[in-house]
């Protein structure tokens, strides 16, 4: 059996995807487990496990920094929508339905999922939702939005600025 061949352009069936978005979803459910995340905590979740540098005291990034990522905040919301629902289509998240609202958990398959995937990657993806669990789980949902609210226009300001100094920003 020989190994497929894989054109330069592969990422792009991968990467911003439903796919790439859910596990990352996933990683973080189950750092929050047996608590359930809306769909807005799920958002600002990702945004802070992709971007972690930009929390004060915060971990190494899991992606490299890019200009106005804030932005990200924005435009999201639609694809971890998909990525939810591909989950839930394996039974990977569930939805939990309470009187709060509507929810997901890591449903029967997301430990066994993670448990098979072991690239660096991964393992650093699991330690991040770890890490937002910890730092951001108890917050309620508007100290949470506060947060977020109160530092979304410094992230990626500093490509702004660089650009400024070095004459682009005119």
């Amino acid at each position: 059996m020989s190994i497929p061949h894989f054109s330069p352009d592969a990422w792009r069936y991968i990467f911003n995807t439903p796919l790439e978005c859910g596990l990352r979803c996933v990683s973080l459910l189950l750092a929050a487990y047996p608590t359930p995340c809306d769909l807005q905590r799920l958002v600002q979740y990702e945004y802070l496990l992709v971007h972690s540098g930009d929390v004060p005291q915060g971990p190494p990034s899991l992606h490299p920094a890019s200009p106005h990522r804030s932005g990200e905040l924005l435009v999201r919301r639609a694809l971890i929508e998909r990525g939810i629902l591909f989950m839930m289509s394996r039974h990977v998240v569930c939805r939990d339905l309470s009187p709060q609202g509507i929810g997901y958990l890591a449903g029967d398959m997301a430990l066994p999922l993670f448990d098979s995937l072991e690239s660096p990657y991964t393992r650093t993806l699991r330690e991040r939702a770890v890490w937002v669990g910890e730092r951001f789980g108890s917050m309620s949902g508007e100290s949470l939005d506060r947060f977020m609210q109160d530092n979304w226009s410094n992230w990626g300001a500093e490509f702004t600025r660089e650009a400024f100094v070095r004459g682009g920003g005119q």
